[in-house]
């Protein structure tokens, strides 16, 4: 029997409110002591080399999607001097270390891979794996000729600012002084792994490791799916139901002799559906489909009109259904307004979700377990999941969901994890806990960027950051980031943030090279007004009083006015923001900004 609309968001609430943690966020821990070595890289050893010391025009920090777009706009502007900066021994930033099995993408390869077009390349699915999308990163590196501008294995210490010669003072482990004219910033948002603060994680005897640096050595089979027999008569424990919680689990639960799936909160899983890419389709596509397809989903994901859906997933479904009844609305009503809009947003989340958890009951086949897999919020109060395989490995006889009702795992030691005052002997714990989410520079940890008078500018974002179109601060001459915040913001799809930034930041850097200028700075005044304007963007979910907790919504905590500058985009939404900026960098005007100096 349905709930009705009063008794479901009593039901969000309740579900909510026995997750709420005093500590937030601060609930997870960054990986110290033996846990540590998350940050050391099993897949390359470094080889001997000179340091480097000289002058560049350009120093790209990343070499995930954000700095290999970079790298391949700034070669089409006729910039080619320049390296790329990462403390990985290849190319392809989170796909370079997300090596689990199940590893994959939850938006279609035909958006979330760039430069397909440009690389001559043909996804092999609708969603591809993860192995595909690092061949990819792969691909544009050697399309661009980026792996002759590649410093890998080298871990960036600190940036300053030399205000005499106008140039960025770039310093790293491997003994390097690189003296650049500019510098972007393209660590991403999801750079650092992250473990949960369970009393005793340190006590475990077993093998524990973390998704992101799986140990196939210890369950055999590899990152192409392959199976891990070495599992076979092993207890394995998975701390965490996410994206890659949900990911990993149909894998594990095929090769392990048993499986205990320790969940605080389940996922939405809606439908995948994935199928291969029609070679013959895809040649039919015109050239500037790649483009096409970008801005048909960006506007269909946040609820804009298209003659078609080209994508069609379940990220443009809700969507829809939101803007077609805000149409119904307002036709019967003969006006819009916020009420309505937040009217369709609540009736069409309520089907969608009604459809999740019926999901559930018909292919789970235990009652209980489909009871605690289904999910009491909204379904953008979390990343949404879309998988065929997780929830029917619960059918499986080895499988076994441990619900912590909200409360998470109490304990863990020597042998084990404790849930519920009970027991659960293992063998083998992974924590598919995630990364920390959010731009790298507002952590306590951020890099050390010195700009002008000794201020460094993770101080001077200690009140949230301040920028000019997301891409530039003032006093941080010649430096650029490569964000989603106080830009689009378009979660669903991060690559596109990329390139749109690239595009401009391409464009001023070729600009202030053909006029022989030593310094580009955004104007005071226009920061002041672009950060006003973010500030002004209250239009969020994520504090609803229906999501539970999760890292869209600092863990329950709310946004303060730092909160909201550090996660917040363009009021005017994604689509707005990129017309936008490629008109700005077209024109090139490039109003905002000041050059100054000459060379």
């Amino acid at each position: 029997m349905a709930l009705s609309a009063d008794e479901l968001r009593a039901k969000y609430r309740a579900e909510r409110d026995k997750r709420i943690r005093p500590d937030g966020a601060d609930q997870y821990i960054r990986p110290v002591g033996e846990w540590s070595t998350l940050f050391d890289d099993p897949y390359v050893t470094p080889t001997d080399r000179p340091p480097q010391h000289r002058d560049v025009e350009v120093v790209v920090i990343g070499a995930g999607f954000s700095g290999l777009i970079m790298g391949a706009k700034l070669r089409e502007a006729g910039v080619d001097d320049f390296v790329i900066v990462d403390r990985a021994g290849d190319v392809g930033g989170v796909w370079y270390w997300n090596r689990y099995p199940g590893a994959m993408c939850d938006t279609a390869a035909m958006v979330y891979l760039p430069l397909l077009e440009e690389t001559g390349a043909r996804p092999s699915m609708k969603y591809v794996p993860g192995y595909e999308i690092h061949e990819h990163a792969q691909r544009i590196a050697t399309t661009f000729d980026l792996y002759e501008r590649f410093l890998g294995s080298t871990h960036i210490e600190a940036l300053r600012w030399d205000e005499d010669r106008a140039r960025w003072i770039v310093t790293t482990d491997r003994g390097d002084e690189l003296h650049s004219r500019f510098v972007t910033v393209g660590t991403g948002p999801i750079a650092r792994p992250k473990l949960p603060g369970i009393p005793g994680i340190e006590l475990f005897r077993g093998t524990a490791f973390h998704t992101s640096r799986w140990n196939y050595d210890y369950t055999g089979g590899d990152r192409y799916n392959t199976p891990m027999t070495n599992l076979a008569t092993r207890r394995v424990g998975i701390i965490g139901t996410g994206a890659t919680g949900v990911q990993v689990v149909p894998h594990v639960a095929r090769s392990a002799g048993e499986l205990f799936v320790f969940q605080r909160t389940p996922s939405s899983i809606d439908v995948r559906n994935n199928h291969p890419i029609d070679p013959e389709w895809y040649d039919t596509l015109e050239p500037g489909w790649q483009k096409k397809w970008l801005m048909n989903f960006t506007t269909l994901q946040t609820g804009g009109f298209t003659d078609e859906d080209l994508v069609k997933d379940g990220w443009t479904d809700i969507s829809q259904r939101i803007r077609d009844r805000v149409v119904a609305l307002v036709t019967e009503r003969g006006e819009y307004n916020e009420r309505i809009q937040q009217e369709a947003y609540e009736a069409s989340d309520d089907e969608k979700m009604e459809e999740i958890r019926a999901r559930v009951d018909r292919v789970v086949h235990d009652p209980t377990t489909a009871a605690a897999l289904k999910p009491w919020y909204r379904q953008l109060c979390k990343r949404p999941c879309f998988h065929d395989e997780y929830l029917e490995a619960f059918n499986a006889e080895n499988v076994h969901l441990v619900d912590t009702d909200g409360r998470g795992v109490e304990r863990i030691d020597a042998t084990g994890v404790w849930v519920n005052g009970t027991h659960y002997e293992l063998d083998c714990l992974i924590y598919a806990s995630g990364f920390e989410v959010g731009n790298e520079q507002t952590g306590d940890d951020a890099l050390p960027i010195t700009g002008r008078d000794g201020v460094t500018l993770h101080d001077e974002w200690a009140n949230g950051m301040t920028t000019y179109l997301g891409l530039a601060t003032r006093n941080f001459p010649n430096l650029f980031h490569m964000s989603i915040a106080q830009g689009a913001n378009l979660v669903s799809n991060i690559p596109h943030n990329y390139w749109a930034a690239a595009d401009a930041i391409a464009a001023v850097i070729s600009f202030a090279t053909d006029q022989a200028v030593t310094c580009v700075e955004t104007s005071q005044s226009s920061q002041d007004e672009w950060v006003a304007n973010i500030a002004s963007n209250t239009r969020s979910l994520f504090g609803n009083p229906d999501c539970t907790p999760g890292y869209y919504n600092n863990e329950g905590r709310g946004f303060g006015e730092r909160e909201r500058l550090n996660s917040t985009g363009y009021p005017l939404g994604a689509v707005a923001y990129f017309h936008m900026l490629e008109e700005w960098w077209n024109s090139r005007e490039f109003s905002g900004l000041e050059f100054s100096g000459s060379r």
